[in-house]
C-alpha cells in the first residue's frame, strides 16, 4: 500500500488539466462509496417528492435534542461526486450536533451534484438544470413539520460544488439562511453577474491557497479529465460582493489561528469584515498550504492530488462562527 502514490505517479505522468491527475475523479469516487459502504449500515437516507423528483437527504438527530425550543439547523452539502454519508463522515458534524444540540442535514444531490450558477454540463444537476433551491425550501418545510426549527438559525456550509452552491443559496434564499461557511468553493461564474442577495448574511469563506481544483485566485474548475466545469470568481472578489452587499466595514489586520499542528505544513490567516446591517459580518480563512480539503477533516485522497488537511481548525469552530451569527 505504501508505494501506491509512486505507482500512480509513474502511471499518469504527462496526463494532467491543472497539475491534477486524470484519476482524481475516479478515487473521488472509490472514497465516497467506501464511506457510504460503512454509513449505510446503521444509518437510512430519507425521501422526499419535490416537483418530479424524489429527493433523498440524511437528518441527524441528537438524542438529547430540546423539546420545548426551538433549535438551529445546519445544511451541510457534499461536493461533486460526493453523497450525504461520505459528507457526514468527512465533516464529523453529527458530533458537533450532539454537543451543541442541532440538527444536521445531509441533502443528496440528483446525479451526486448540486446546480450551482455555473455553465457545465459535466453534472446531471446541470445538465438538467435541477431546481436545487425548490429541495432546499421543501427540505426545510419538511424538517420543520416534525422539529421546532429557529428560522432564525438557517446555517449552511458544504465542500466544493457544495460550497459553491452554499453561496448561490444563500445569495437566493438570504431571507431565510442566517449565515453560511462554503469550504473550497467560491461564487459561480456567471451567476456573479446576477448576484444581489435580499437580506443580510454572514459569511465564512474557507480555502486552501494551495487549492488546485477550485484556484484561490478563481478561474477554470479542474477535474483532471479535460472536461469543462465551468468557473469560479476569485476569493477576493466572492469577498468584495459579499461585503457590498452585507455593507460591511473594511477589514482590520489579519490574524493567525495557532498552529496546533506544525507538521501539518499550514497556518490559517484569518481576516474580518464587520460592521454588516443586521450584524452580518465577512470572515475569510485563507489556509496557507491548504489544498481542496474540508479542515480536520478525512484525508480523502493522496495529497499529491488534493493537497494538505490543516488542523487548525474543524466544523466545530464553523459552528461556532454560526452560532454567533443568527438572523436579527
Amino acid at each position: 500500500m505504501s508505494t501506491a502514490p509512486n505507482q500512480l505517479r509513474t502511471r499518469m505522468s504527462g496526463v494532467k488539466l491543472l497539475g491534477l491527475p486524470v484519476a482524481l475523479t475516479v478515487l473521488l469516487l472509490v472514497g465516497a462509496r467506501l464511506s457510504a459502504q460503512r454509513a449505510a449500515q446503521s444509518v437510512p437516507l430519507a425521501s422526499l417528492k419535490v416537483g418530479a423528483l424524489t429527493r433523498e437527504y440524511l437528518l441527524h438527530v441528537p438524542a438529547d435534542l430540546p423539546k420545548d425550543t426551538a433549535v438551529p439547523v445546519v445544511f451541510v452539502f457534499h461536493g461533486g461526486n460526493g453523497q450525504a454519508f461520505g459528507t457526514m463522515n468527512l465533516t464529523k458534524f453529527n458530533d458537533v450536533a450532539d454537543r451543541e444540540k442541532f440538527l444536521v442535514v445531509y441533502p443528496q444531490g440528483i446525479g451526486r451534484g448540486w446546480n450551482d450558477g455555473r455553465i457545465t454540463q459535466v453534472s446531471q444537476a446541470h445538465r438538467d438544470n435541477v431546481d436545487d433551491l425548490a429541495f432546499f425550501d421543501a427540505l426545510l418545510a419538511e424538517i420543520s413539520k416534525t422539529h421546532r426549527v429557529d428560522a432564525k438559525r438557517v446555517f449552511a456550509t458544504g465542500i466544493s460544488n457544495g460550497g459553491i452552491f452554499s453561496h448561490y443559496l444563500a445569495a437566493n434564499r438570504a431571507e431565510k439562511v442566517a449565515a453560511i461557511a462554503p469550504v473550497v468553493g467560491g461564487i459561480a461564474v456567471p451567476f456573479n453577474e446576477k448576484f444581489k442577495p435580499a437580506q443580510p448574511v454572514s459569511v465564512l469563506i474557507i480555502q486552501g491557497a494551495n487549492d488546485s481544483l477550485v484556484p484561490y485566485g478563481g478561474g477554470k474548475i479542474a477535474g483532471g479529465d479535460g472536461k469543462d466545469r465551468g468557473s469560479v470568481i476569485a476569493t477576493a472578489e466572492t469577498i468584495k460582493l459579499w461585503v457590498a452587499a452585507n455593507g460591511c466595514a473594511p477589514a482590520g489586520e489579519p490574524l493567525l489561528l495557532p498552529d496546533k499542528d506544525p507538521k501539518d505544513e499550514c497556518r490559517t490567516e484569518v481576516m474580518q469584515w464587520k460592521g454588516g446591517r443586521g450584524g452580518s459580518e465577512v470572515w475569510l480563512y485563507r489556509v496557507q498550504g491548504g489544498g481542496h480539503t474540508w479542515p480536520d477533516g478525512l484525508q480523502y485522497a493522496p495529497q499529491f492530488l488534493i493537497g494538505i488537511v490543516t488542523q487548525d481548525f474543524g466544523s466545530a469552530d464553523i459552528w461556532e462562527f454560526f452560532k454567533a451569527h443568527p438572523k436579527p
